[in-house]
């Protein structure tokens, strides 16, 4: 199954507002999404930059939504846990919570990647992208994602 992902910051492939970027605001941007299945049990998010120059930068990890869970508001707080249960794992940044977008130079790509799971992942707060995708290893009933881009003036 295909989850639909979007934003109304930004549409796929198109520039994200400097607003949700580290030369902005850097709060998180609104995401809303649908086509997950009912029987989901959690939600993950992984956002990251596949451009960086050292390799795929990680700039939010989110895990353990409610599976009914189909939006988050802009700006979500760098909380370990969050009030509807959700948890932040660790970004490249060394720190909880979104890091918005600062290529050191060019236009690079940042995924939005959402997942809906079969079960909560048993992982504290601060877990790593790599500690959430083997966790959700034969529990992703769904996915999807939204690409937005970013180059600093």
């Amino acid at each position: 199954m295909t989850i639909q992902v979007t934003s109304t910051a930004f549409a796929r492939g198109e520039l994200i507002p400097p607003d949700y970027t580290a030369d902005g605001a850097n709060i998180s941007p609104p995401l809303q999404w649908r086509g997950a299945p009912e029987s989901a049990v959690s939600i993950a998010l992984i956002n990251d930059d596949p451009d960086a120059p050292m390799g795929t930068w990680v700039h939010w990890v989110l895990y353990n939504l409610p599976g009914d869970t189909t939006s988050l508001p802009e700006n979500i707080p760098p909380d370990a846990t969050l009030d509807n249960g959700g948890v932040h794992g660790t970004t490249d940044f060394g720190r909880i919570g979104y890091g918005g977008p600062a290529p050191p130079g060019g236009a690079h790509r940042y995924y939005f990647r959402i997942y809906a799971l079969d079960c909560m992942l048993d992982l504290a707060p601060g877990a790593t992208k790599a500690q959430v995708e083997k966790a959700m290893k034969g529990h992703i009933l769904a996915q999807g994602e939204l690409m937005g881009k970013y180059k600093r003036r």
